[in-house]
């Protein structure tokens, strides 16, 4: 990246400082004699050498370091090789360490370790010997070590199988685009079907660790989980598995049809013995658990729940607060506010209550408004290299169990080609199909995620993924899209924007009060009647939602939040010269990153911008 001062400009102030400390000497030349001015001369030439020579020698250790830490997590698992790397063998990789990688507290236990080595390391350099394209990555890693640390002991507490985003309710999808770039890589497919059983057996066992431990979730969680688990046993009729590996296969030219359908026998062979049993053992062995879960409140009512919320706060935000407290202030706040904005519009247009049933966008089929936001984002965001995208549907029998919309990140070495989902259950028809685009598409997860793999060199850095930065820029966009110029007018574009981001705040808000601070149902139909006459069934649906995936919301709000607090700021520092586009440059080069790493140098960002 090229956003901050290289370090050849830290070396031009150093040589300024010995030009100065010349200078000085020189005025008195006439009374020193050539014994006693050379040797000082001398010395600070030799500590300028010194300086350079432990500079080359750290930045390059540095990046050996970070290479090896790059190769060492890129190849851990076949699956997270195959979706960041069309080709490994150009980045030196030649296999993976593991299929899916395991879920155990043993590796959990050599996972911690290895993060305390990486820890050590990075704190045995001198920032200040390293490029300032280093010292960032350094700062970024060391963040997020910080916040990891906060997890150290309490393992147990982590859900990998949730209702909407656990391992079970994504790992089929990706499997579905697996791409086949050669004959090989059907080959790795195959070989993941088959040990789709054994890796879910792991599963299972870590599940009832946790029952072992009193961690188990409550059996209305569990039913919602096996419900979700239900939607991969496949019948011969409805198989997305067997379509999609079929289409794939179609695109590898040099297969013969006996081939082919040797492959195809292959991958029905799999899905029967392999795919469809393990989705059945992991319904038995949930069903073989039920009633040792006799928490049914939030995390906090586990004996460390609390603890290990505030741990999936900050990993799910990278949040600059420091407390929980501060957060859910701030958070109210903005909700508060943009709820005082969607009054004010009512107030003074009260047209706008009629028009919320009949109002529309310029363009309402998903690839006119792609093409659409692509255009319009150029008048705020930095031009984007060309790159293609494929929008596609969610299989019909995985709609209930999927998000209303998702994007599949991108190859580092494969930028140009992307694909969008986009979920068609009526559920999700309230959803405005075009700023949920602007959200996955431009300029949300697409254009952010090819703008970075165009413009970072360190491959560490493409590799790294924090939450609240991603979904944050998502839904920070995603707010910008409802006032851009889409057929809407000024009033219900706000009136729009506003009622989304005060929706997304309740959501949030009351994702903290219920696993933070313990409330009750009958807390949150307090809470809700404060903003709905008659909260009905939402009460129960929003507080079984924050239970099931707690801190997700949080990762969309509190990302947004940071992003818009920083404008606000940018916007009343520099008044007239506040410039969007440079504003969003900034963001998009610092990239993937915590916030409280991205304040400091934000903070210097505004600091130029006024000069």
């Amino acid at each position: 990246m090229k956003a901050h001062k290289p370090m050849t400009s830290l070396i031009l102030v150093f040589f300024l400082l010995c030009s100065l400390s010349l200078s000085g000497c020189s005025k008195k030349s006439e009374e020193l004699t050539p014994t006693t001015a050379a040797p000082y001369i001398e010395n600070v030439a030799h500590s300028y050498e010194h300086f350079e020579e432990d500079q080359i020698k750290s930045q390059r250790q540095f990046d050996q370091d970070m290479e090896e830490l790059f190769q060492n997590e890129i190849s851990g698992r076949l699956l997270d090789m195959h979706f960041m790397l069309k080709d490994p063998s150009a980045f030196g990789i030649t296999e993976a360490q593991s299929l899916f990688g395991h879920i155990s507290l043993e590796d959990m236990a050599i996972a911690k370790e290895e993060q305390q080595n990486l820890k050590k390391s990075l704190d045995s350099y001198d920032p200040m010997l390293l490029t300032e394209e280093q010292r960032l990555t350094m700062r970024i890693l060391q963040s997020f070590l910080k916040t990891e640390e906060k997890s150290y002991g309490l393992e147990l507490y982590s859900q990998p199988i949730s209702v909407t985003i656990g391992v079970q309710a994504q790992l089929p999808i990706l499997l579905s685009e697996y791409i086949f770039y050669k004959k090989e890589d059907v080959d790795d497919y195959l070989k993941l079907l088959e040990n789709i059983d054994e890796y879910y057996k792991e599963l299972v066992d870590f599940q009832r660790k946790k029952s072992e431990a009193g961690l188990m979730m409550s059996d209305n969680t569990l039913d919602h989980v096996i419900e979700s688990c239900e939607s991969y046993l496949l019948t011969d009729d409805n198989n997305f598995m067997v379509d999609t590996f079929n289409n794939r296969l179609d695109t590898l030219p040099d297969l013969t049809e006996e081939e082919k359908n040797a492959y195809r026998q292959q991958n029905l062979d799999m899905l029967k013995n392999h795919f469809v049993p393990a989705y059945q053992l992991l319904i038995d062995g949930l069903n073989e658990l039920r009633g040792t879960g006799i928490n049914d409140k939030g995390l906090c009512g586990y004996p460390k729940g609390k603890e290990y919320y505030e741990y999936l706060v900050y990993s799910a935000t990278g949040s600059s607060y420091a407390s929980i407290e501060d957060l859910l202030k701030d958070m109210e706040l903005m909700m508060n506010k943009q709820l005082g904005t969607t009054s004010l519009l009512l107030r003074f247009h009260p047209e706008l209550i009629d028009q919320l049933d009949t109002f529309s966008y310029r363009q309402t089929e998903p690839g006119d408004i792609m093409e659409e936001l692509k255009t319009l984002s150029l008048e705020e965001f930095p031009s984007l290299p060309e790159c293609s995208y494929t929008l596609k549907t969610v299989p019909k029998s995985l709609e209930s169990s999927l998000s209303p919309a998702f994007y599949l990140v991108s190859p580092i070495d494969d930028y140009q080609n992307n694909v969008i989902f986009i979920n068609q259950n009526p559920r999700f028809s309230n959803n405005e199909l075009y700023n949920t685009i602007a959200h996955e598409g431009y300029p949300g997860h697409l254009y952010q995620n090819v703008y970075f793999h165009t413009h970072c060199n360190s491959n560490i850095r493409n590799l790294l993924s924090f939450k609240g930065y991603s979904e944050g820029w998502a839904t920070y966009v995603e707010h910008l899209s409802y006032t851009m110029d889409n057929g809407l007018s000024p009033e219900m574009g706000e009136l729009l924007a506003a009622n989304s981001m005060a929706s997304l705040g309740l959501h949030a808000c009351l994702d903290v009060y219920i696993n933070y601070m313990g409330w009750n149902k009958d807390q949150v139909r307090e809470y809700l009647m404060k903003y709905y006459e008659d909260p009905g069934e939402l009460t129960d649906a929003m507080y079984n939602a924050m239970i099931e995936n707690p801190s997700n919301y949080l990762s969309y709000y509190v990302g947004c939040m940071e992003f818009l607090n920083m404008r606000e700021t940018a916007e009343k520092e520099l008044g007239e010269k506040f410039d969007p586009k440079a504003f969003h440059t900034f963001l998009l080069n610092i990239g993937d990153a915590p916030f409280d790493v991205i304040q400091a140098y934000f903070t210097t960002w505004l600091s130029n911008q006024k000069s």
